[in-house]
């Protein structure tokens, strides 16, 4: 008879078992006066996101999951980048994607370009000469950005592909160009044009700056700093059908001047963090 019951009391708590999570089950014994009280089991299961948007920090958490946990959360995070910025400085004006690793280092790219000759005055003098500048920027970049303290202040690293066209006209002084201490009249060599080029294909460059949030969404920056774009390379002609010596001194003059050798970077902007 207890074997029976027994059976009895196993069938019934394998026939419960689907409703375990949700009530108990109590079984009684009446030959035993033996109480079954059968405790729910839950099991949970979380997903991790993989990351997160921090509100404080201004920045997305724990990317870096999200990059190598599979391809979904991979296509999730570069189609959904922590902040975009928009700027104006030295390098011109221009643009940025962000991605935040953590709440201290967030990857950048973006670019800045245009005609941006008159933050530098529009003219400088090379020797006894001076020159107007006109230029036509170009400035893609990839950088690091780094929150050393975990707040506002920043450190920026990282390398700029230079494409910039920096042109250049010899102003004359009385009717006289003096080059490498020797007069020459305007009338004889006639105008003096000529371009400068940089010798660096990629230039590194490191900032400091600041990057405090305004909302939880909106932030302004500003940042200081130098790129080392190299020595220069400069090419000068004279309209004028004599004296082409005199344009072949004004190059050197303009080479050994190493214009914007290290370029000062100067930019202030405003950011969307997502």
């Amino acid at each position: 008879m207890k074997l029976i019951q027994l059976t009895a009391i196993s069938a019934a708590v394998l026939a419960s078992s689907a409703a375990l999570a949700a009530e108990p089950v109590i079984i009684v014994d009446s030959n035993d006066a033996v109480v079954y009280e059968a405790e729910p089991v839950a099991v949970a299961y979380q997903a991790d996101a993989g990351y997160a948007y921090n509100a404080d920090a201004g920045v997305l958490r724990n990317t870096t999951g999200a990059v190598v946990g599979g391809t979904k959360t991979f296509f999730q995070t570069v189609t959904h980048p922590a902040s975009v910025s928009a700027e104006v400085g030295t390098l011109g004006y221009g643009a940025s994607v962000g991605y935040s690793l953590n709440d201290k280092t967030e990857l950048q790219a973006g670019w800045a370009g245009g005609d941006v000759a008159d933050l530098f005055g529009g003219d400088f003098d090379a020797n006894d000469v001076n020159y107007d500048v006109d230029t036509d920027f170009s400035n893609p970049y990839l950088g690091v950005q780094l929150r050393p303290m975990a707040n506002w202040f920043t450190v920026g690293a990282g390398i700029i592909v230079p494409d910039n066209e920096i042109n250049v006209t010899a102003n004359t002084k009385d009717g006289f160009y003096k080059i490498d201490g020797q007069q020459y009249a305007e009338a004889d060599v006639g105008t003096l044009k000529g371009t400068i080029e940089h010798r660096n294909k990629l230039a590194p460059y490191a900032t400091i700056g600041f990057r405090p949030n305004i909302t939880n969404n909106f932030g302004l920056f500003g940042e200081l700093g130098a790129a080392y774009m190299g020595k220069t390379d400069a090419t000068v002609v004279a309209s004028g059908a004599d004296l082409q010596n005199a344009a072949e001194k004004a190059e050197k003059e303009l080479e050994d001047k190493n214009l914007l050798e290290w370029l000062p970077i100067v930019k202030l902007g405003a950011t969307y963090r997502f």
